[in-house]
């Protein structure tokens, strides 16, 4: 999956709970989300001086606050894991650390409880690529 194809899904399905995402879907969209709050931090300390805030900063990440939950829930699902694992975060840093080693992890091969392989949807999907 593409940065591009990974955002466009991501955003597609943006508060859809259920189902799968592969980890190329979920570390494109951090990145993205990362990469944007970076960009507007220097941007709000340069409109903003001053503001300790930085309401564009606030802004990004509140806008994408309810597709990131919806993504990393989707994620776990990929490892077979219920979306509340989420609810790790909570802990300080050992919480942390273990959700982001499930979402490093492979996601599980066919169908588990939570629908099909993300990655084989893909590649029905994608017309085969012709070598000149």
């Amino acid at each position: 999956m593409s940065f591009g194809q990974a955002i466009a899904s991501a955003f597609r399905r943006y508060i859809d709970f259920s189902g799968r995402s592969s980890r190329s879907e979920y570390w494109y969209f951090y990145l993205l989300y990362l990469i944007g709050i970076i960009c507007l931090g220097f941007l709000d300390s340069a409109l903003f001086p001053g503001n300790k805030w930085q309401p564009l900063s606030l802004a990004f990440a509140l806008v994408l606050m309810l597709p990131s939950l919806a993504l990393g829930a989707r994620r776990l699902h990929d490892i077979n894991r219920t979306g509340w694992w989420l609810l790790l975060w909570i802990l300080p840093f050992i919480g942390m650390i273990i959700i982001i080693i499930w979402a490093c992890r492979k996601g599980d091969d066919g169908e588990n409880r939570f629908g099909t392989d993300p990655l084989s949807v893909i590649s029905e999907e994608m017309p085969p690529s012709s070598t000149a």
